[in-house]
């Protein structure tokens, strides 16, 4: 999965791609370095990030949704939003998933939306509300936190008849960074393996900070990460760089033929 952030503050590619031509341009890229799925973010999350509506995502989205479409047709797009009047709109535009960072706690419609559009959805964890999404909390088990939160959302989602699922733990979302590696080395456990996992670790600062470097600058320690969450059982990984990350499924696909 390719991201392609539509915002102007957005704090790894400093909103490069949020015109519809560069955001063609873009798209274009990430297909041909091997991304299946296109998420198009018309909002940052990233802490102290500006606080859209759903029109002025709406607005930002403009045609970008339905000229990816019209020109790559092959590709599966994503809508990361946690608003469901947004989820409408690219209902209507074209997209293929539905891609809520809030698990329906920021917009009380957006379960019965996805259930309309019958999109797979992804779940993602997170802390109850938008102003409390990045806040530092103790868990005393972070998977077994995140096992309960997926369980009692899953439950609901089914009992809406939203079968499509895939779980995303929230890397990078209210959590520290023991309980970040901690969640890496049990990715295996989490969800009990029911639904696809996606896993986000690209660019994330619990990465860089530790390391003293930048975003960019840690895409060697990003795939051995990678590479270890697909051995145990990761499905979908979420990233900026396409290329590199594709190399890793390559070798996770492909043990032999890597040169030692």
């Amino acid at each position: 999965m390719g991201i392609l952030n539509l915002t102007p503050d957005s704090f790894s590619d400093g909103g490069k791609f949020n015109n519809e031509i560069s955001a063609l341009k873009h798209a274009e890229k990430m297909l041909a370095d091997g991304a299946e799925i296109i998420d198009i973010g018309p909002q940052s999350t990233r802490p102290n990030a500006e606080f859209l509506s759903s029109d002025e995502e709406i607005k930002r989205l403009g045609k970008i949704i339905s000229s990816i479409k019209k020109e790559f047709p092959e590709a599966l797009i994503s809508l990361d939003t946690f608003y469901a009047e947004t989820v409408k709109f690219g209902f209507n535009e074209g997209i293929d998933i539905v891609n809520d960072i809030s698990g329906g706690q920021f917009d009380s419609e957006m379960f019965r939306t996805v259930a309309e559009t019958r999109l797979p959805y992804i779940l993602m964890h997170v802390n109850p509300s938008y102003e409390t999404m990045h806040d530092k909390i103790k868990f005393q088990d972070i998977t077994l936190s995140v096992n309960q939160y997926f369980s009692e959302k899953t439950a609901e989602l089914l009992s809406r008849g939203v079968k499509d699922i895939i779980l995303d733990p929230g890397f990078g979302f209210g959590k520290t960074v023991d309980d970040l590696m901690k969640m890496i080395d049990e990715v295996q456990y989490l969800g009990f393996q029911k639904f696809p996992l996606l896993i986000g670790i690209s660019r994330k600062s619990f990465i860089y900070k530790p390391l003293g470097k930048s975003p960019s600058d840690i895409n060697e320690e990003t795939q051995k990460l990678h590479l270890k969450v697909l051995k145990k059982d990761a499905k979908i990984l979420r990233v900026h760089d396409v290329a590199e990350a594709r190399k890793t499924v390559e070798i996770f696909q492909n043990p032999g033929k890597l040169n030692h």
